[in-house]
């Protein structure tokens, strides 16, 4: 279809050098050290987004990033257009689109963010790599905030993020030349055969993104530290910003900064605003200590991260408790409730995201690799480093972190006490009491509403939590383990000390420290 909508652009030379800047994961005008690069010199910078079309059938994308994604660009767009350089869309592979362009232009130079994807981008990115050196055109990546490519010990590492973190912002360009390049329209999410854009879900947009933390910063994060865990509360004392942070439309080190000023407005205070500001400071660089993992590690997209886990799980999952955790129908009412509100907001709370991972993993057994992407699908801010980073850590694969399985039953008890957010998300139990909302089977009413109305669950929770235990610790014997998780220690654990990154030598022994974060 695309071939047909998508009609090959005017491809006759023209007279002009460009420099291009190849927007992936960055995108803003406003603390963007990559466009900073390109504008240097006398060259037109001709803003770039390749939409390519194979990516969105990957099976971690999804309709609903897609949707953000053309919001996201469409603010971007109208903030260039004023700069006086119009964004440039092109619908195609990725190399396809740069060699059109070089066939059209003299392209002085290619700048970029250095982008910590998944797989298949990493792929893409090799690709361009060998047609850049075979044609002479220079391509730029520029480092992100935080995250270090060729990374060779995190020895260091936290002193360095916060470096970067510290320097002062990079002004967006007061005005840009004009190119005169043509651009393709954003396809729709028909024409890239998408559906479910998650109506329900966050507008994307650095307007939104702005919005957002203004309202976090001066009223909804008051409560953040003490409510984060809940998703009835997270929903509202979350800084919902991680969309945003995930497509770049806002800077880590904008946020960091705003955060910064706002606690000193607030310094001195019994608010409980500085303690919620300094988890969240935390939490910002926790993301990108789990980008730094996939950043030095690109197969913990696809393997385990120690050895010894790689077949512990069935790789050809149960079809039954597979379909039934991606949907809800779990029979366990806590599980159930958070995967239908998931579905259909395209956002949880992080605790709720390690339980419904932790779950899939230990009482259902099911493999990593078999529910890793449906979450990377119906999580809007989908951000590969940090997802396939959390999905090991909470099925318990990376051999170095504790090992969290999650009573699901405790969960709903302590984080939803009145069962508000269980009974809104699975109203086939409104009329179970309290006591046994989270365990209906319990119930001496039970008949009515267990196996006809809602589904009896899945396993039996007990006896699947101690087959499990059995079989995570069995492989936890034994030297080769340990010694294989020291070095894993050395290459990815944090050097965290208590009070955040400030001890920055490798621990002695395998880090089980590593905090959740939810931002």
């Amino acid at each position: 279809m695309l071939v047909h909508v998508f009609a090959r652009l005017t491809s006759h030379r023209v007279d002009q050098t460009i420099n291009i800047l190849w927007l992936k994961r960055d995108l803003r005008v406003a603390d963007n050290p990559a466009l900073a690069k390109a504008v240097q010199g006398d060259h037109s910078v001709v803003p770039l987004y390749i939409v390519e079309p194979e990516y969105w059938q990957l099976p971690d994308t999804s309709a609903r990033q897609y949707a953000f994604l053309r919001e996201t660009l469409h603010d971007l767009a109208k903030t260039l257009a004023g700069l006086g350089a119009p964004l440039v869309v092109r619908v195609s592979d990725a190399v396809q689109a740069l060699d059109e362009l070089s066939k059209t232009y003299q392209i002085n130079q290619i700048f970029s963010t250095e982008e910590t994807g998944n797989a298949w981008t990493f792929r893409r990115d090799q690709r361009v790599a060998a047609w850049a050196k075979h044609t002479g055109i220079t391509w730029t990546q520029v480092p992100q905030f935080g995250v270090v490519r060729g990374l060779r010990s995190r020895d260091g590492w936290a002193a360095s993020r916060e470096k970067s973190v510290r320097l002062t912002q990079i002004d967006p360009p007061v005005a840009m030349r004009p190119h005169g390049v043509e651009s393709q329209r954003m396809p729709s999410l028909v024409e890239l055969s998408l559906i479910d854009d998650c109506p329900n879900r966050q507008a994307g947009g650095r307007g939104s993104a702005l919005s957002l933390l203004g309202g976090f910063l001066t009223e909804r994060g008051q409560s953040y530290r003490a409510a984060m865990s809940s998703p009835l509360e997270g929903e509202w004392a979350c800084s919902r910003m991680s969309p945003h942070l995930a497509l770049g439309a806002l800077s880590v080190r904008e946020a960091a900064h705003a955060v910064q000023a706002r606690s000193r407005e607030v310094t001195g205070t019994r608010s409980g605003w500085s303690g919620s500001l300094r988890s969240f400071q935390s939490r910002l660089a926790w993301r990108d200590h789990f980008m730094q993992k996939l950043e030095d590690a690109p197969r913990l997209e696809y393997q385990a991260m120690h050895s010894a886990y790689e077949n512990l799980r069935p790789k050809h999952p149960n079809a039954e408790r597979l379909h039934a955790w991606k949907t809800g129908q779990t029979g366990i009412p806590f599980v159930d409730a958070c995967m239908r509100y998931l579905i259909h907001t395209g956002w949880l709370n992080f605790r709720m995201r390690s339980m419904l991972m932790s779950v899939a993993s230990y009482h259902l057994w099911l493999d990593w690799r078999s529910t890793g992407p449906h979450l990377a699908q119906v999580f809007t801010d989908y951000e590969p480093g940090i997802h396939w980073s959390q999905v090991q850590m909470q099925s318990g694969t990376t051999g170095i972190n504790t090992v969290r399985m999650y009573n699901p039953v405790k969960q709903g008890i302590d984080q939803d006490p009145n069962g508000i957010f269980t009974r809104r998300w699975c109203p086939e139990l409104a009329q179970v009491p309290d006591r046994f909302l989270q365990e209906p089977w319990r119930w001496d009413g039970a008949g009515t509403v267990v196996g006809t109305l809602y589904p009896e669950p899945i396993v039996d929770l007990p006896q699947a939590a101690r087959f499990a235990r059995d079989q995570v610790w069995s492989v936890r014997k034994g030297a080769a383990f340990h010694n294989e998780a020291k070095t894993i220690v050395k290459k990815h654990a944090s050097r965290k000390s208590d009070r955040g990154f400030q001890r920055d030598k490798a621990p002695k022994d395998p880090d089980t420290r590593q905090m959740s974060f939810d931002i």
